[in-house]
């Protein structure tokens, strides 16, 4: 693990409690510009959120609706609360292949960028130090007077994420300011994802807020539209 590495997974709680961990649950608001472009606005405003940290899997209930969504990388399901089968896709990454940024999507399209990105974020930065993860620090930049330390990251084949590689930018206190990436089933699309409002728990810390936009050249933010809002409630982990 090289020292930013070190330096962030410490300040987020550290890899000995992580390791005491199985998920963490959180109730949240996802909402922004990107859901109504897809002609799904709205669709995840009222959910909660079962992120498994050992393996890549998240659940996401609806507690209005009968249904929930199951992600895993190679298999999507949507089922109702008893676990009565509703919709099921294999391979699901394979249906965005050929389709344009306002191609709309259907319930399992929606259910599977959430999955991939969620999962990515609530596992953040412990993912990192899995094995077949690549790290390396690139030049720190300075953002409104605070220095921020860059980590680019190279994903391994096996973890469906936004892109193989991504950049995670740290403060001098070592918690995560800002994850920047393209957006493969977006046809490339760009994203600043600014993290903030961290939250102990139990011993875990948790940005519960976060603030998604477009970019444009050398990570110059283009300030409208948001493209994606996500606020968190209540968290627990188990």
């Amino acid at each position: 693990m090289n020292d930013l590495l070190q330096l962030a997974v410490d300040a987020h709680g550290g890899l000995k409690r992580w390791k005491q961990i199985s998920s963490i649950t959180v109730a949240a608001s996802l909402t922004g510009a990107i859901w109504f472009v897809k002609s799904q606005g709205d669709y995840l405003k009222d959910i909660v959120m079962t992120v498994d940290t050992t393996k890549e899997r998240l659940v996401t209930d609806f507690p209005r609706q009968n249904k929930r969504f199951i992600f895993e990388p190679k298999r999507m399901v949507m089922e109702r609360r008893d676990g009565t089968l509703l919709q099921e896709r294999m391979n699901p990454e394979e249906i965005f292949i050929g389709q344009s940024r306002e191609t709309p999507w259907d319930d399992l399209q929606v259910a599977y960028f959430q999955g991939e990105a969620l999962w990515t974020y609530l596992n953040t930065p412990f993912l990192y130090t899995e094995p077949g993860f690549v790290t390396d620090e690139i030049a720190s930049i300075e953002v409104d007077g605070e220095q921020w330390r860059r980590l680019k990251i190279t994903f391994p084949d096996t973890i469906k994420s936004h892109t193989r590689e991504q950049i995670s930018c740290f403060g001098p206190d070592g918690l995560l300011r800002r994850h920047d990436y393209t957006v493969d089933i977006l046809d490339g699309a760009t994203g600043l994802n600014y993290a903030s409002d961290y939250r102990d728990v139990e011993g875990i810390i948790i940005p519960t807020k976060r603030r998604i936009y477009a970019y444009e050249g050398d990570y110059q933010r283009v300030p409208e539209p948001l493209l994606v809002r996500i606020d968190m409630a209540d968290i627990t982990i188990r």
